[in-house]
């Protein structure tokens, strides 16, 4: 009985041993016009016993490429695609860059500066009012769920100054109540209580009506 370890190493476990094995029939063939033959058979049963790599972009490269690392680099056949390199399989891939966030500023996170720059961009009037202050409110947001406690509108006002460059500045407001926003929000706020309280006070109405309709029977 011959044991795996005793067998020569798989270059990619994934595609099994009867491929490999089909590979390394591939690389004696004596012409090369008998090897680009099986080589393209060998790259279709590949993509059969692995059909999950159809759904990637360029997977018949991919394949190609597999079949190389699987022959070990060493197989004279007419490929479709450039044949990779060890230099090229073996070289790391370049550090990802992530956004660099101002300072102490980090728990503000990466769309509010994107809107801040959005901001700056825009005209001076109303947009960019509004745009400013729905900036701050939820800078504001942010702050209280980093900090976990009540933080005052000036220190929102001097973050937005400083993530901005000096080129956003709500500083002459004494409060974000003062926004346009938060008078808005307010007269919704308080419609909303003269509803409810209108409402509760018809239905008390209806009640004593229906007491008083019943102690008339």
């Amino acid at each position: 009985m011959e044991y795996n370890t005793n067998r020569p190493q798989l270059h990619m476990p994934e595609y099994g041993r009867i491929i490999q094995q089909l590979v390394e029939r591939c690389k004696e063939l004596a012409t090369k016009e008998q090897r680009n033959e099986m080589a393209v058979a060998i790259v279709d049963f590949m993509g059969q016993r692995n059909p999950q790599l159809r759904d990637e972009e360029n997977y018949k490269h991919k394949l190609w490429d597999h079949l190389f690392i699987l022959s070990n680099y060493d197989l004279d056949v007419d490929s479709p695609y450039p044949f990779p390199t060890v230099e090229e399989l073996n070289e790391k891939p370049k550090k990802m860059e992530y956004p660099k966030l101002q300072g102490d500023f980090k728990f503000y996170g990466k769309s509010i500066l994107q809107l801040i720059e959005k901001a700056i961009e825009l005209e001076a009037g109303d947009e960019k009012d509004a745009l400013i202050q729905v900036i701050a409110n939820n800078m504001k947001k942010s702050y209280n769920v980093y900090n976990k406690e009540h933080v005052q509108d000036e220190v929102i006002f001097r973050h937005l100054k400083d993530l901005s460059e000096n080129r956003l500045d709500l500083t002459g407001l004494d409060s974000l109540e003062k926004s346009k926003i938060y008078y808005a929000s307010g007269r919704t706020n308080k419609n909303n209580g003269r509803t409810n309280q209108n409402q509760a006070q018809n239905s008390q109405n209806k009640r004593r009506n229906f007491h008083n309709n019943k102690n008339r029977k």
